[in-house]
């Protein structure tokens, strides 16, 4: 299987599956001298872990991270950071009855026509575990571009949507509730729909919204590898991802150019950002932000018409843990994949010009 790696200087590449013995991931290109707070890393874990609130899914794992190589007495060496994250609370036999069939919208069916060969338990290598370990790196990667902040909070749940202005928002409440949203309001009415949608036995999608402040201009590199390329990459790479815009997006193919010009102030910051901090692929110092949309998980607990691998019609029906709405455990994926990018070209820029 190829498409295991991400970056070009700052690279990660992951390993494992869900129901396998661990997941973990190699580290490359990070430079030497890094002072790890691996109090961060674990409180990044956190945040992304299982069984963390009554609207996730219920698999209780901690997901400790082991680190191998490439950390020394707290301080990264600059050789390849090697981590593991065992797998300690898999139930396999919650899968059993999918052995031989595909759940509509999910992996099954292509991961097993194009390899030949499936792990149905928990959807093995296309299952959101992997994630974990994008949490890992991007916390390191976080760390070393210390003076860039990177906040994702969920600004929709099904049709329940935040209308405010990042600016109008306040990030210390995305910590409070299990949703992640920058509301308090919002996020009881997002919390109370989401435990309906369980009981139901459904799933629901959403939206995440990702603001980087403090970025250094100059980040990108065109004409193929623009920044907003990149993050674009990085988001769509993400389980049940299904969307990416930043600036404006599609609104702004409502607008004027007269309207949506963002003019310039005589330091050479803009009077608005409809650009979304990119100009040319390339980063102009303002904010960038963008929206990442998430499908409904695939897997839901009622009745559903599928085929099984002869292509017999049968009825299924999900069994086990899953997430109704994976919106709340996201936000440190987006912001973790965010940091990866800014690292890779943050790095990439040192070398750009004498």
């Amino acid at each position: 299987m190829a498409g295991n790696s991400f970056g070009n200087i700052f690279k990660l590449a992951t390993f494992g599956e869900s129901h396998g013995e661990a997941i973990g991931g190699v580290i490359e290109g990070c430079p030497a001298g890094v002072h790890i707070d691996f109090d961060a890393i674990k409180a990044e874990m956190q945040r992304r872990k299982p069984g963390q609130s009554a609207i996730v899914t219920q698999r209780k794992e901690e997901d400790e991270v082991r680190f191998l190589s490439g950390i020394f007495e707290g301080i990264t060496t600059g050789t390849p950071i090697g981590f593991v994250i065992e797998n300690t609370n898999q139930k396999s036999r919650d899968y059993g009855h999918i052995k031989d069939q595909y759940r509509p919208s999910h992996a099954d069916y292509t991961y097993d026509k194009k390899y030949g060969v499936r792990d149905y338990r928990g959807g093995g290598r296309s299952s959101a575990r992997e994630t974990a370990c994008r949490v890992v790196a991007g916390a390191i990667a976080k760390q070393l571009i210390s003076s860039i902040k990177i906040t994702a909070y969920v600004s929709s749940v099904g049709s329940l949507q935040l209308n405010k202005s990042y600016q109008d928002l306040d990030f210390s409440e995305i910590e409070k509730n299990p949703v992640r949203t920058a509301d308090a309001a919002m996020a009881v009415e997002m919390e109370r729909y989401i435990k309906q949608i369980r009981k139901e036995g459904d799933t629901v999608g959403g939206v995440i919204r990702c603001v980087i402040e403090n970025c250094p201009m100059g980040l990108g590199e065109p004409v193929f590898d623009k920044l907003h390329a990149e993050l674009g990459k990085a988001m769509l790479s993400i389980n049940a991802v299904k969307g990416f815009q930043y600036g404006s997006g599609f609104e702004g193919t409502q607008m004027k150019g007269s309207e949506h010009n963002d003019l310039f102030n005589e330091d050479g910051t803009t009077q608005t950002n409809f650009s979304g901090g990119v100009q040319g692929g390339i980063s102009n110092g303002a904010d960038i932000y963008f929206d990442v949309a998430f499908k409904p998980v695939a897997t839901i607990m009622q009745s559903q018409e599928t085929i099984d691998s002869l292509g017999n019609k049968v009825e299924m029906q999900g069994k086990g843990r899953h997430d109704p709405c994976v919106v709340p455990r996201a936000v440190p994926i987006v912001e973790a994949m965010a940091a990866l990018v800014i690292a890779d070209y943050w790095l990439a820029n040192k070398v750009s010009k004498i």
